[in-house]
């Protein structure tokens, strides 16, 4: 029998950020069970003024034996088509978009609808977000136009799911959750990681990982170190990622709580080289998210047995059960002081760190296969 055929179309190498490393991620894994697995990915994917980072690439080496398609356009309808026919006549067995964001919905959309004229190929999506964290006029228009394209979906959060039926309805959909970001080496000797990084053996770190963005509430997490329940602690707050945000709020709130030795900005993406040396240094992740769905995050910090501080929004919960793998907390800078302040005073490492190594195991990428496979069946 011919190998079944599997396009992903989303960001890929030279792009960054945690979409293109899930989708890299995804084709091993299609590859392993015996696809032929490609991805197209964006030439053009936020126009230079759209952007708020620093740069959209990466410096790391490409990944190998990946066949990357560096083709999408996302603001030119002419590129759709052209796209969107050469998919059409290629009848690939399945394709899945990845769908974040309503900016893409023209461009996604439009491409979907070519490709379903050839009768052949299953079109599905997974579906990051469905109802933006941030909004914007003519969301949700935009996003009910790309979703009438797609046969089925795949969500990684049930929240997502319950949205989608506000939008298209009598479409299969299949909640999986987010899995393993197992692809960052494995850990290494804590009191490596902090030689590398010029960190004290003194203090016990927490990290802050990823885009600066408002509504991953850093300014929560800010508040929490001023709390007298942990100032006062031997603790130091790593904030580890590049602001998509308003940099000097950040920066004002540290001095206003008197907070310059106790939190640290690493203002920069993090290499995938690196992402081993910053979790490897840390006791605890704290997510302390106002709104989400899921968080690639999560599952770094799983990947690396690291116990967890989350909010409780989206899929935080579902995926951090409390006081299990980490704690759960209200939405506010006491609250998460507090499980801060328990998690090392009680000495809750040794005991999450053994839930969290049976726990993490649900997230597989074959788990995550077989649920398309399925999908597609339907």
């Amino acid at each position: 029998m011919n190998k079944q055929t599997v396009f992903i179309i989303g960001p890929a190498y030279p792009l960054r950020g945690g979409l293109a490393t899930f989708n890299q991620r995804l084709v091993r894994a299609f590859e392993e069970r015996g696809y032929d697995a490609e991805i197209y990915s964006y030439s053009l994917q936020y126009p230079g003024i759209f952007f708020p980072g620093k740069s959209q690439f990466t410096d790391d080496p490409a990944p190998d034996q990946i066949c990357i398609h560096t083709e999408l356009n996302s603001v030119n309808p002419f590129n759709w088509i052209r796209v969107g026919n050469r998919i059409r006549k290629r009848k690939p067995d399945v394709v899945i978009f990845r769908y974040w964001m309503p900016f893409f919905a023209p461009c996604l959309g439009t491409i979907a609808r070519i490709i379903s004229r050839n009768k052949h190929t299953r079109v599905l999506a997974i579906t990051d977000n469905v109802i933006p964290h941030e909004h914007r006029i003519g969301d949700k228009l935009l996003t009910r136009y790309f979703v009438t394209s797609i046969h089925g979906f795949i969500t990684m959060s049930e929240a997502v799911k319950k949205q989608l039926p506000r939008f298209v309805k009598n479409k299969p959909v299949i909640y999986n959750p987010h899995p393993l970001y197992d692809n960052f080496g494995d850990s290494i000797p804590m009191s490596q990681a902090k030689a590398a990084l010029g960190l004290s053996n003194e203090l016990q770190y927490i990290l802050f990982f990823g885009f600066i963005r408002e509504y991953k509430g850093l300014d929560i997490l800010i508040e929490a170190m001023g709390n007298d329940k942990v100032r006062h602690m031997p603790i130091h707050l790593l904030v580890v990622g590049e602001f998509y945000d308003n940099e000097e709020k950040y920066r004002n709130l540290v001095s206003s709580l008197n907070l310059k030795d106790k939190i640290t900005f690493i203002d920069d993406f993090v290499p995938d080289s690196e992402v081993a040396t910053y979790f490897s240094s840390v006791e605890l992740v704290v997510q302390p998210y106002k709104n989400a769905t899921q968080s690639g995050v999560t599952q770094i910090a799983y990947h690396f047995d690291k116990p967890m501080v989350v909010t409780h929004v989206g899929a935080l919960p579902e995926m951090v059960p409390h006081n299990k793998v980490g704690f759960v907390t209200d939405v506010n800078a006491l609250a998460v002081a507090e499980a801060i302040a328990d998690f090392f005073q009680l000495n809750k490492a040794e005991e999450f760190i053994r839930n969290i190594k049976e726990e993490k195991k649900k997230y597989s990428w074959i788990t995550f296969l077989e649920n398309i496979e399925q999908l597609v069946k339907n």
